[in-house]
């Protein structure tokens, strides 16, 4: 059996419906004629419990083992995923960081060059500007 997200979607889907005919039932509660209907509903509901339990079994599903570890020791999972956002924002940061400095360094080398060696002016103008920066005419 190869089970999909959207199968699990839908039992999703089914179940809290079940679940809400019987909040739905338990509040117009009108003695026992009332009961076998929730009653019903309920068994329906385990039978959907029971559904999603076997599909989610053929999920593939592959979460890394840092974030099971951190779950497995009472720690919140949004710490765990703020966490590792802010430092994705660090080593962005830092990428750009040198990004910039290497188009610095590649703009003042081309510039250095155009002007130390004037005969391969335009092949260092056209090197630069193929990378995206420029040298001063």
């Amino acid at each position: 059996m190869s089970a999909t997200i959207d199968d699990a979607e839908a039992h999703l889907r089914s179940i809290i419906s079940s679940l809400y005919l019987v909040i739905s039932q338990a509040h117009d509660y009108h003695g026992p004629q009332t009961q076998k209907a929730i009653t019903d509903e309920i068994k329906h509901l385990i039978r959907q419990l029971v559904q999603l339990s076997q599909t989610a079994r053929h999920l593939a599903i592959n979460l890394p083992l840092d974030i099971i570890q951190y779950v497995e020791t009472s720690r919140n999972p949004d710490v765990y995923t703020r966490e590792f956002v802010e430092l994705v924002l660090k080593l962005n940061q830092q990428a750009k960081g040198r990004a910039e400095a290497i188009a610095n360094f590649r703009d003042i080398l081309g510039r250095e060059m155009a002007s130390a060696i004037p005969d391969i002016r335009n092949d260092v103008q056209q090197v630069v500007a193929a990378t995206g920066g420029e040298v001063a005419r």
